[in-house]
C-alpha cells in the first residue's frame, strides 16, 4: 500500500488551497500524513523538502514519487495507483 507525506506550512498560500484536496484524499481511505515544515523541521530535512507544498508518495517505506507544488486531486490519485 502506498502512503503519502504531505509537507505544508501555515504561511504558504498554495498549501492552504491544496490542503482540502489532501483532506479529501485522506477521507477516501488513503494514508496521508500532514507535516508542517516549521514544527517538524527535522522530518522536512530528512526528506530533503525544499519547497511547499510537497507530496511524497511512498511504498514499503521507499519514495516512489514526489509532487512539488499544488496540483489536482486526479494527479494525486493517479500517482497512488
Amino acid at each position: 500500500m502506498k502512503t503519502i507525506k504531505y509537507f505544508t506550512a501555515k504561511w504558504c498560500g498554495p498549501c492552504q488551497q491544496f490542503k482540502p484536496i489532501m483532506q479529501e484524499v485522506a477521507n477516501e481511505g488513503h494514508s496521508v500524513q500532514f507535516i508542517d515544515i516549521d514544527s517538524e523541521r527535522n522530518t522536512a530535512q530528512q526528506y530533503n523538502v525544499r519547497s511547499v507544498p510537497t507530496v511524497i508518495i511512498e511504498k514499503n517505506g521507499s519514495e516512489v514519487n514526489r509532487l512539488i507544488g499544488a496540483t489536482t486531486k486526479q494527479v494525486v490519485l493517479e500517482n497512488l495507483s
